[in-house]
């Protein structure tokens, strides 16, 4: 079984750990990294792994995701909330010829459902007298907001509704995960909505990303896992 790094020691970190371990995986490096410790992730540290997964926050990915790289690991992010920084890291990985996976959401659910969102935007674009809206919560510890799953629906509707959706956020408890969208009219309303029950659901796609990512360079998203035949991005 592949040998993983686990950068990110909190409740996501501590998952990914538990499944990969209930799965046979090798984990050989746990690494609770913040910005300003990015240091402490080198080719030593990492103990050869194959592949690392990374959950952190905002302010320590993008940091972490050039350590990781510099030392030669493909490396699976999970952390949102840096896209300012994204060209920028995503340049240097193609520079060191290195791996980066990076996605707002590894539910497999959740990539069904930007696609049901996209084509619900098509067809309400054809509706009179609908409004559209979005609410995302999350848990209360959760850094950003909106979520970067939000940003990515809110995109895809951009793209077919032909319309900005506002957004609201609602950070309460230890909800692991819920988008609705809403498409109300004078008489009807339409919702879609997308539940995660357990944080175990993005352990798991993480663990399928991690395991893809093996052997592969340039930058992915997790679309691109779910195309056998993509090999690289540009």
């Amino acid at each position: 079984m592949p040998r993983l790094a686990i950068v990110g020691m909190g409740k996501m970190g501590r998952t990914v750990d538990q499944l990969a371990q209930e799965r046979g995986w090798q984990v050989v490096a746990r690494i609770d990294a913040s910005g300003e410790f990015a240091h402490e992730i080198t080719a030593a540290s990492l103990a050869g792994a194959d592949v690392a997964i990374e959950f952190t926050a905002p302010a320590a990915a993008v940091a972490n995701i050039r350590a990781l790289v510099d030392a030669g690991c493909p490396v699976v992010c999970g952390t949102t909330g840096w896209d300012a920084e994204r060209q920028r890291v995503e340049s240097f990985v193609r520079d060191r010829n290195g791996a980066l996976l990076a996605a707002p959401n590894f539910s497999l659910g959740v990539a069904a459902f930007r696609q049901i969102v996209a084509a619900a935007g098509r067809a309400m674009r054809q509706a009179a007298g609908f409004e559209a809206h979005m609410v995302e919560t999350h848990h209360s510890a959760k850094k950003d907001a909106p979520s970067g799953t939000a940003v990515a629906l809110a995109a895809e509707l951009r793209a077919t509704l032909g319309r900005d959706v506002p957004v609201t956020s609602v950070r309460v408890g230890a909800v692991p995960g819920t988008h609705e969208i809403i498409f109300d009219a004078p008489f009807e309303q339409v919702r879609l909505e997308h539940v995660a029950r357990d944080r175990r659901v993005f352990a798991d796609g993480a663990l399928r990303a991690a395991e893809w990512l093996i052997g592969r360079h340039g930058i992915f998203t997790l679309q691109d896992m779910l195309a056998p035949s993509t090999e690289s991005t540009t």
